[in-house]
């Protein structure tokens, strides 16, 4: 089993942040919550658990007040239109490990919740306290933005608020500015493993570049009928050296335009007209801290990603010269 209420709070305490609790009949919306909590002191947050076409899932945590436009997300996300829509019910339990109704970015205490993105409603920031579930929809917590952000971080995540109102322009010269924000890591739940005590096992090898999941995850799709002009063994032929070219991630040269590429786009998505605004000449220095965080993770999939494909070639060179000289 996941991490139950009990052990959240727990965790909380250890940690020595804040928090009110109020225990209330279960609900599964905001409305109905505000019913049960309107005098207590705390803004209300909705909590959406969406997934996108490559089987990666996010979590946004908004102000109940804030507009989500989900066509404009998936362009700033650099997912096109139409790119991101509502997890299954079935993810919650898969990944997140909690009950409809109960996600919340303390969900992502769960091991099987790693590879999953968190976007945090900048509003938050500026709110006194602000009401969660604490993995449980009987009981809401009031803590503060601060006290969220010290939790991510003793899970080794880091806080990343945007203002999820803004439809910035997506063009040639102005890429996506939240495509920092996509996973690498990509969740197959074909290969997910259920084990003895509820616990979900997730593939360590399973992270994704652009096109498809590299060694250790899914291939990419072959094919099923035949092009013209070709017959079936030579379509097999070109899907193999296809997908071969796809999943490779042990060339340098990738490697290093990825770093670039991810580099690129978190400094992009730094430098907007509010952050210049907010912070003025110190805006080189919060961007750098901002994009240290986020990068350090981003970089450390791409490590792994490149590790195991040079492993996996590595492997199957060595199988074929054996092979030569049997």
């Amino acid at each position: 089993m996941g991490y139950s209420k009990e052990q959240l709070l727990a965790r909380l305490k250890e940690l020595e942040i804040e928090f009110e609790q109020y225990e209330h009949p279960v609900v599964l919306t905001v409305e109905v919550a505000h019913k049960y909590l309107a005098n207590v002191d705390g803004a209300f947050c909705k909590n959406l658990f969406l997934k996108d076409k490559k089987n990666r899932y996010y979590i946004v945590s908004a102000l109940s007040e804030t507009k989500v436009d989900m066509k404009v997300l998936s362009q700033r996300l650099g997912l096109g239109k139409g790119g991101i829509r509502m997890a299954p019910e079935e993810a919650l339990g898969e990944l997140l490990q909690v009950p409809l109704g109960c996600v919340t970015p303390f969900a992502l205490v769960n091991e099987s919740a790693r590879d999953i993105a968190l976007l945090l409603d900048q509003g938050l920031r500026s709110q006194t306290r602000i009401l969660f579930h604490p993995l449980s929809n009987d009981m809401s917590i009031a803590l503060t933005a601060l006290g969220v952000d010290k939790f991510l971080n003793s899970i080794g995540r880091s806080s990343a608020y945007v203002d999820l109102e803004a439809n910035p322009p997506v063009g040639k010269d102005q890429p996506p500015d939240l495509a920092a924000f996509v996973p690498s890591g990509a969740v197959a739940k074909a290969e997910t493993e259920a084990v003895p005590g509820g616990h979900i096992t997730v593939p360590q090898n399973q992270f994704a570049n652009n096109d498809t999941a590299v060694a250790g995850g899914k291939a990419a799709k072959q094919p099923v009928e035949s092009k013209k002009g070709k017959n079936k063994s030579e379509n097999e032929k070109d899907a193999k050296s296809k997908s071969v070219k796809t999943v490779s991630s042990s060339d340098p040269e990738i490697f290093v335009k990825e770093i670039l590429e991810k580099t690129k786009n978190l400094v992009l998505a730094e430098i907007t007209e509010e952050a210049i605004k907010e912070h003025g000449n110190q805006l080189g220095v919060v961007a750098s801290k901002t994009i240290h965080k986020h990068l350090g993770l981003a970089l450390n999939s791409l490590a792994v990603t490149f590790k195991n494909s040079a492993y996996t070639e590595g492997f199957h060179a060595g199988m074929k010269c054996q092979g030569s000289q049997l």
